[in-house]
C-alpha cells in the first residue's frame, strides 16, 4: 500500500515531465526554423540578382524587374566592353533584356539587304518572283540556249613516229601472258645482271619500252627478260588488256 509520501513523489515526477518544453519541430540542425531558412534563402537570391533586401518582407523579383549590374559600367568601359567599334556606348538594355531600339516600335520601313552579286538567288522563289515572270523566264532560257555550243569529238592526234615503241599496242598484240615462256633465252643468264639492269629504270613501262627498242622480244641484250615471256623487268600487260575488255 502506497504511502502519502510515495504518492507525492510520483505526482512531482509527472509534473516535471509535462512542464519540460517540447523541441521546435520546425527548426533544423544549423538552420533555425523553416521560416527563418526560407527568409534567408530569399535574401541570398535577391542579393545575387542585385535587388535590395528588406528583412522578412523581402521577395524575389521577376527577371523583367531585376537589372543585373554585377560589374560597374565604368570598369567595363575601361577595358572596351560595352562600347561599339566606334567608341560610342552601346544601347542600354531595358529591364526585360531588350535594347531600347528593339523595344520601340519601328517608325520606318525596313532597309532591304544589299544583293551580293557573287551569290545567285535563282533558287529562292520569293526573291525571283519579285522580278521575274513566266515570259521573262522564257526569254532568258532562250538566250541561254542560243549561246550554247556543241563541240563534236575529233580523232585522237597521231602518235609521233620517233616516240619509240608503243607498249600499249604490244600488250594488246602479245601472243602470251606474263610468266608464259615464248622466246628462247641463253642458259647463261645471270640473276645479278637482271636485278642490276632493271634497277636502272624508273618504272616497268620504261624498261619494257627500252627492251622493245633494243630488239625485244626476240632479243634480250641486257638480260632483263630471263624467263622469255617477252615482258621485261616484271612488266605486266594485264591492265592494258583489262582496259580493252580482253
Amino acid at each position: 500500500m502506497m504511502t502519502r509520501f510515495s504518492i507525492l513523489v510520483a505526482l512531482g515526477v509527472m509534473a516535471g515531465c509535462v512542464s519540460q518544453p517540447v523541441p521546435d519541430s520546425g527548426r533544423g540542425v544549423g538552420f533555425g526554423t523553416a521560416t527563418e531558412f526560407e527568409r534567408q534563402r530569399i535574401a541570398r537570391e535577391a542579393a545575387l540578382q542585385g535587388a535590395p533586401t528588406t528583412g522578412a518582407a523581402t521577395t524575389l523579383q521577376s527577371p523583367a524587374q531585376v537589372t543585373t549590374q554585377a560589374i560597374p559600367s565604368g570598369d567595363l568601359a575601361a577595358v572596351g566592353i560595352g562600347q561599339s567599334q566606334g567608341g560610342a556606348p552601346l544601347t542600354a538594355m531595358s529591364p526585360a533584356g531588350t535594347s531600347a531600339a528593339q523595344a520601340a516600335p519601328a517608325s520606318s520601313a525596313p532597309v532591304a539587304a544589299s544583293n551580293n552579286v557573287a551569290i545567285s538567288d535563282e533558287n529562292d522563289f520569293s526573291a525571283v518572283s519579285d522580278r521575274e515572270t513566266i515570259e521573262s523566264d522564257a526569254e532568258r532560257r532562250a538566250r541561254q540556249a542560243a549561246q550554247r555550243r556543241e563541240i563534236a569529238p575529233t580523232d585522237l592526234p597521231a602518235r609521233p613516229a620517233d616516240a619509240g615503241p608503243n607498249i600499249v599496242e604490244y600488250a594488246l598484240s602479245a601472243p602470251n601472258r606474263k610468266g608464259q615462256e615464248w622466246y628462247s633465252r641463253s642458259i647463261l643468264r645471270s640473276e645479278g645482271r637482271f636485278q642490276r639492269n632493271c634497277a636502272s629504270y624508273n618504272s616497268p613501262d620504261a624498261a619494257q619500252r627500252d627492251f622493245l627498242a633494243r630488239g625485244g622480244p626476240e632479243r634480250d641484250p641486257r638480260g632483263i627478260d630471263p624467263d622469255g615471256d617477252g615482258f621485261a623487268c616484271g612488266w605486266d600487260p594485264a591492265p592494258f588488256l583489262l582496259a580493252a575488255g580482253r
